[in-house]
């Protein structure tokens, strides 16, 4: 099995995931940075920052997005391979 394998080869799906864990830690840095000012006793981020922070959602789909993407293209080879 080790045979198939590619050691360095992306994925299908390989971009999807990385793009979504960047957005995702946009998101959550974002998130740590508006909720800092509810502890520190500041004022409050104007209603954008909060909108930054829910790229943390949209980097999580992103990321499942990319993971079904892999399992589909790993499917069909899988099918194709059978036949």
């Amino acid at each position: 099995m080790r045979d198939k394998t590619q050691a360095n080869s992306a994925g299908p799906g390989d971009g999807l995931v990385r793009t979504g864990a960047i957005i995702f830690f946009v998101g959550a840095v974002a998130t740590l940075v508006t909720v800092a000012p509810l502890f520190l006793g500041t004022d409050p981020f104007p209603s954008i920052a909060y909108a930054v922070c829910m790229l943390m959602g949209v980097g999580f789909v992103v990321a499942v997005a990319g993971v079904l993407r892999g399992i589909a293209v790993q499917r069909r080879q899988a099918k194709s391979a059978a036949t």
